[in-house]
């Protein structure tokens, strides 16, 4: 018995010390880490005094996305599931108090631009004003849970906020 868990020790150590850990076997190894890269942002203003139109008696009109960019991303990764991926992504608020924290995909279909596929980080504040604190209560987290068939042709997932964007890119 001694024996044989000895051996079962070592043969466990010897493959444990091989280099799994960088080989691209490993499925933490299929996306890179994340990186800063530069971004294009566009501010629209959404008015809501403006009111919507009916279309009958009994339709609710439709409801008006209030949502912003985050301010910042500080972090963003892709961890490997079973079914697919889950996007996580890091960042910073304006001020604190922010809710309702999502990752909204840039297409409807999920459908990738020349390998790209593009989220925003978006986010609800309170209608009051709120203290801008500190960063640490200022940090917001979302994840996004993709299949494996939207998977299919996607080379670099980036995701944008209100000052910077930030991207992975499969290996």
């Amino acid at each position: 018995m001694r024996i044989s868990l000895a051996i079962l020790l070592v043969a466990s150590l010897v493959v444990a010390s091989c280099g799994w850990r960088d080989s691209r076997v490993n499925p933490r190894n299929w996306f890179g880490k994340s990186r800063e890269v530069a971004t294009e942002t566009e501010q629209v203003e959404v008015n809501p005094l403006i009111p919507n139109r009916r279309r009958g008696v009994f339709a609710r009109p439709e409801k008006v996305d209030l949502s912003v960019p985050v301010a910042t991303i500080t972090e963003l990764t892709v961890e490997r599931t079973n079914t697919g991926a889950i996007i996580v992504a890091t960042g910073i608020a304006e001020r604190q108090g922010a809710y309702d924290v999502r990752l909204v995909p840039d297409s409807e279909s999920l459908t990738p631009e020349d390998g790209v596929l593009s989220f925003t980080f978006r986010t609800l504040y309170p209608r009051r004003g709120s203290a801008v604190g500190s960063e640490f209560s200022r940090t917001v987290r979302d994840g996004y849970s993709i299949a494996t068939g939207d998977l299919e042709g996607v080379r670099t997932i980036r995701v944008k906020a209100a000052q910077n964007a930030m991207e992975t890119r499969r290996r």
